[in-house]
C-alpha cells in the first residue's frame, strides 16, 4: 500500500481518507467548508451527488462523498483540526476496528472537533469494514505531491531512503517515554500506591521465604560444587535488584537446582571464580536477549524436550546427594560417575548419616502434606450459640495457619533440629555425622567479576575461562529465563507476563549479583509457591528475604558449622523429587506417540552425556520431526462445486513449508 507523510506521521491512503471524513473536510485550500450536520440527509445536495456518482462507493453505508475531487488532498483540514484539539499525536491503528480518532475515547468524542459526527461513528462494524474494503480497492485515490497544498507546504510521499533513520528516531523517542520508563522500572508503578497493609504482607512473605532460602542456598552451593557461603552470597543481592526491575511479585530470585547442577557440570572443579564469571556472562546474555526481544528462542524448547530435560536434571541432582545421605566421600559428580563410586565405596557407608538422611527425607515429605490436613469440620449450626461458633471458627483458622507455617518452614526446622542434635553430640565429644564444616563469616566484598583466575600453577585468561565454560554461557541463561517465565505464568493469574522485562530483570540480577561473588540465579518454583501462599503484595518482599540472608551471613555462620551434610542432602532430594515429570509420558503416549521420541532422547542424553548437550540434541531432534512433517504433509483431496455449477478438486494441506 502506498504511504504518505502527514504531520510527521506516516499514513496510508485509506487512513488519510478516513481522517478527512472524521473532520468533514475534502478540500486542501483555505476555502471555508460548510459544517457537516449528520442529522440532515447526506444526499440533500443532489447536484453534487450527481457529479460524484462515478466516484461514489455503492457498498459504502456512509454515502460518503469525501473523494469528490481527486486533485485535492483529503487531509488538510484534518491536520488543522487535530492540531487545534491536541489530537495530532494519536494514530488510527487497526483500521478494521478503529474508524476514527474519536473511537479512542469509546464513543465519548470529548475531544472531537465535530461532536455532530458521533451518530455517524456508531455505525455497525460490518458497515465500517465494507466501507474500508471498498476504499482500499476502488475508491481510494493515490495522491501525489501535486494533489494539493496546506499553507503552501506540499505533503510528500514517504521515500525509501532514510527510513531507518526515522525508525531509529522513533524507537529512541519511545525508549525515553514515560510509558517505557514505567514498564522497565515496575517499582514506579506500585510504589506510589504502597500501603501499610501491603508492607505487612511483604514482611510476612519475605521472612517466610527467607527461612526457606537459607537452608536451600547452603545445599545448592554443595550441588554446584562450591563452598557453602557462595549459596548465601547468591541469595540476597538478586532479591534487592528484582524489587526494582521485577514485574512478578511472587518470584523470589536466588540459586536454583537446575542452575546449580549446570554450574557444577561446567566448572570442572576449577573453583568459584568460574561460577562468578558464569553468573556475570549469563546476566549479559539475558539482558541482551531482553533488549533485542529474543524471547521467541524459548519457543524452540518444546514441551517434550522440557519434560525430558527437567526429569533428567532432577535425577542427576538427587544422585549427587546420595553419597552425602550415605556419608560417603569420593570424586565425581556426573550421573554414571556417582553410581560407579557408590558401587565401589558402598562398604564405607556411615550408619548414623544414613539413618539421619533417610529420616529427614521422610519427615520433609510428611511435613509437606501437613498443610493439606483439614481442621475440625464446622459445627452443626443447630448446636451451640453464635459466640461459641465464632471462637471455634477463629481456633480453626489459627490451627490451619499453624499447620501451613509448619509445612512451609519444614526445611529450616529440620536443619535446625539436626544442627542442634549434632551440636549436642559435639559437646559429648562424639561425631556420628559428617558436618558442613567451616562457613566463612561476614559479608562478601564488593568487587568486579574475575576476568582471570589462577588454579594451581596455571593462570586462566578471560578467553580461556570463557572457553572452559563453553556452551554454558548460553544454555544457563536460556534455561534460567525458561524457568523464570514459567514461574511467572503459573502465578500471573491470567494476567499478561512481560517476558522482555523478565529477561531484563534477570539479566541485571545476575550481573549485579556477580559483584558479590554469586553463582547464576533465577526464580525457583518452590520459593515462588511459598511467596504466593504467604500473600506477598509486591516485589518488596524480596527486601526482607535478602535482609534475613544478610543477617545470617553476619551473625549465624559459626552455627552453620554443625549442620549435618545428610540433612542438607535430604532437603535437596525432597525438593527435586517433585521436579521429575515422568507422569507426563503417559498422556504423551496416549495423545501423540511421536512426541515421546524427542522427550526420551533428551532424557537419555542428559543422563548419559551432559545436560546442556542433551537439551541441544533434544531441540535438534524435535526440529527434525517438525521439518519432516512440513516437508511431507498429509494432503486431503475433496470435491466442491462453485456457485456457477463448475466442479472443482480441493486439496487441503495439513502443514507444509
Amino acid at each position: 500500500m502506498t504511504k504518505y507523510k502527514l504531520n510527521n506521521t506516516v499514513r496510508s491512503a485509506s487512513e488519510v481518507t478516513l481522517t478527512s471524513y472524521m473532520t468533514g473536510s475534502t478540500d486542501s485550500t483555505n476555502k471555508k467548508e460548510p459544517e457537516l450536520d449528520t442529522n440532515q440527509n447526506d444526499n440533500m445536495n443532489s447536484e453534487s451527488n450527481r457529479n460524484l456518482e462515478a466516484n461514489r462507493c455503492h457498498v459504502c453505508p456512509h454515502s460518503c462523498d469525501f473523494l469528490k475531487e481527486s486533485d485535492k488532498l483529503a487531509a488538510s483540514l484534518a491536520k488543522q483540526e487535530c492540531d487545534k484539539f491536541g489530537l495530532n499525536e494519536l494514530k488510527v491503528d487497526g483500521l478494521d476496528k478503529n474508524v476514527c480518532l474519536c473511537e479512542k475515547y469509546n464513543g465519548g468524542c470529548k475531544l472531537c472537533p465535530r461532536p455532530s459526527l458521533a451518530p455517524t461513528l456508531t455505525l455497525s462494524l460490518d458497515g465500517k469494514e465494507s466501507c474500508l474494503a471498498c476504499h482500499r480497492s476502488t475508491c481510494a485515490t493515490i495522491y501525489t505531491n501535486t494533489n494539493g497544498t496546506y499553507n503552501g507546504e506540499l505533503p510528500h510521499k514517504e521515500s525509501g531512503g532514510g527510513g531507518w533513520r526515522r525508525d531509529a528516531a522513533r524507537r529512541a523517542r519511545a525508549c525515553c517515554s514515560t510509558k517505557t520508563l514505567l514498564r522497565r522500572l515496575p517499582i514506579l508503578q506500585w510504589l506510589p500506591k504502597y500501603t501499610p497493609r501491603n508492607g505487612l504482607a511483604d514482611i510476612i512473605a519475605g521472612i517466610t521465604v527467607g527461612l526457606t532460602v537459607i537452608p536451600q542456598a547452603i545445599a545448592y552451593a554443595g550441588v554446584a560444587g562450591l563452598p557453602p557461603q557462595y549459596g548465601l552470597y547468591s541469595s540476597f543481592m538478586a532479591c534487592f535488584v528484582y524489587t526494582v526491575f521485577g514485574s512478578v511479585k511472587d518470584s523470589a530470585i536466588g540459586p536454583t537446582a537446575i542452575a546449580a547442577i549446570l554450574t557444577r557440570e561446567n566448572l570442572h572443579g576449577l573453583g568459584p571464580e568460574f561460577a562468578v564469571l558464569l553468573a556475570f556472562l549469563s546476566g549479559c546474555v539475558e539482558l541482551l536477549m531482553g533488549i533485542l526481544q529474543l524471547g521467541f528462542l524459548i519457543d524452540f524448547i518444546s514441551g517434550p524436550v522440557s519434560v525430558g530435560f527437567t526429569s533428567a536434571a532432577a535425577i542427576i541432582i538427587a544422585t549427587t546427594q546420595v553419597k552425602d545421605i550415605l556419608g560417603l566421600s569420593f570424586p565425581g559428580g556426573k550421573f554414571l560417575q556417582v553410581w560407579t563410586g557408590l558401587y565401589e565405596h558402598i562398604g564405607e557407608t556411615r550408619l548414623w548419616d544414613s539413618v539421619l538422611g533417610i529420616s529427614c527425607i521422610i519427615v520433609l515429605l510428611l511435613l509437606r502434606k501437613v498443610k493439606d490436613i483439614k481442621v475440625n469440620p464446622k459445627p452443626d449450626p443447630e448446636c451451640g450459640d453464635a459466640g461459641s461458633d465464632t471462637s471455634q471458627s477463629r481456633a480453626r483458622r489459627a490451627a490451619a495457619h499453624a499447620l501451613w507455617f509448619l509445612s512451609t518452614t519444614r526445611n529450616i526446622l529440620v536443619v535446625l533440629v539436626c544442627a542442634a542434635l549434632a551440636y549436642y553430640f559435639d559437646t559429648q565429644r562424639k561425631a556420628p555425622f559428617v558436618l558442613t564444616g567451616e562457613v566463612k563469616p561476614g559479608l562478601p566484598e564488593l568487587s568486579a567479576p574475575p576476568f582471570s583466575a589462577t588454579v594451581g600453577n596455571h593462570t586462566y585468561t578471560f578467553s580461556e575461562m570463557a572457553s572452559t565454560l563453553g556452551s554454558a554461557i548460553f544454555v544457563v541463561p536460556l534455561l534460567s529465563i525458561l524457568e523464570n517465565i514459567a514461574l511467572a505464568k503459573v502465578f500471573s493469574e491470567g494476567k499478561y507476563v512481560d517476558a522482555t522485562q523478565e529477561m531484563v530483570a534477570l539479566g541485571v540480577c545476575n550481573m549485579v549479583s556477580s559483584l558479590v561473588h554469586s553463582m547464576p540465579v533465577s526464580g525457583a518454583l518452590s520459593r515462588g509457591a511459598v511467596n504466593h501462599a504467604s500473600g506477598v503484595a509486591t516485589t518488596a518482599g524480596g527486601l526482607y528475604t535478602g535482609a534475613l540472608v544478610l543477617l545470617s551471613l553476619q551473625y549465624f555462620t559459626p552455627y552453620f558449622y554443625y549442620i549435618p551434610k545428610a540433612s542438607l542432602a535430604a532437603v535437596i532430594i525432597a525438593a527435586v523429587v517433585f521436579m521429575m515429570e515422568l507422569h507426563v509420558f503417559k498422556p504423551i503416549w496416549r495423545t501423540k506417540k511421536l512426541d515421546l521420541i524427542p522427550a526420551v532422547v533428551t532424557f537419555v542424553t542428559c543422563l548419559m552425556l551432559r545436560l546442556e548437550l542433551g537439551i541441544v540434541i533434544g531441540i535438534a531432534v524435535n526440529l527434525v520431526f517438525l521439518l519432516y512433517a512440513s516437508a511431507r504433509p498429509s494432503v486431503k483431496v475433496t470435491t466442491a462445486v462453485s456457485s456457477d455449477g463448475v466442479p472443482h478438486l480441493v486439496a487441503v494441506v495439513a502443514r507444509s513449508l
